[in-house]
């Protein structure tokens, strides 16, 4: 999640170049479940990233937990730690640098990130979102589209620039609403999706890299 904005706020034409492997810094709120993903992806000395550091906005949360089970270092920036939200945007980003990453990963994490983080990460953090975007952004992209009683949602990982789930597109998978899904069960099957994509985007983009001009992503 980042400032609103309308439009992708990324430069038209510019390339992402990571090295082999990728320094990550994964970001959490919550359970953590999709940043296992990658954790157990790197177990494979053959998969191209490392995630040197999970991130967090609140103590105690099973994401942290799971990082420190595997041994990755960890930190939390708390927002009512700081006077103002600008302040705590600031000490996330240098919190984040602090781990040199070649790549940040937004994987639930629901604090709205402001521009003095973005001017050091944007274009180099991708995000997850449990809806095919542009349809339903947001923190209830699932809700969403289950109330608007579509047939067919999915799983967008995307780049992260200066508004709410705006950025260009890397990758999508289509999931189906079966006539009996509520909320919990559809996302449960996104999840799945979401995990899956997740682990073969940012290997993507550490072996090969991406183009980006405008809202058109190449991954060659």
């Amino acid at each position: 999640m980042t400032v609103p904005s309308k439009e992708s706020t990324l430069s038209a034409a510019t390339t992402l170049r990571l090295p082999n492997p990728a320094r990550v810094v994964v970001l959490v709120s919550g359970s953590g479940t999709l940043m296992q993903a990658l954790l157990d992806a790197a177990t494979d000395p053959g998969y191209p990233v490392r995630v040197v550091a999970v991130g967090a906005d609140r103590d105690g949360i099973e994401g942290l937990a799971r990082a420190e089970r595997a041994g990755v270092r960890t930190f939390t920036v708390k927002l009512r730690d700081h006077a103002t939200r600008d302040d705590w945007d600031t000490a996330l980003a240098d919190a984040v640098a602090a781990h040199e990453p070649d790549l940040v990963v937004s994987a639930g994490f629901m604090k709205i990130l402001g521009s003095a983080f973005l001017a050091r990460f944007g274009g180099r953090m991708v995000n997850t979102h449990p809806a095919l975007l542009p349809a339903f952004p947001g923190a209830h992209g699932v809700r969403d589209a289950v109330d608007y009683g579509v047939k067919v949602t999915g799983a967008t990982v995307h780049l992260v620039d200066g508004g709410v789930d705006t950025g260009p597109i890397l990758a999508q998978e289509a999931v189906v609403v079966g006539a009996g899904d509520d909320v919990d069960s559809l996302h449960e099957r996104i999840k799945v999706v979401e995990r899956r994509l997740l682990v073969d985007v940012v290997a993507r983009l550490a072996r090969e890299g991406c183009t980006v001009n405008g809202r058109k992503v190449s991954i060659p």
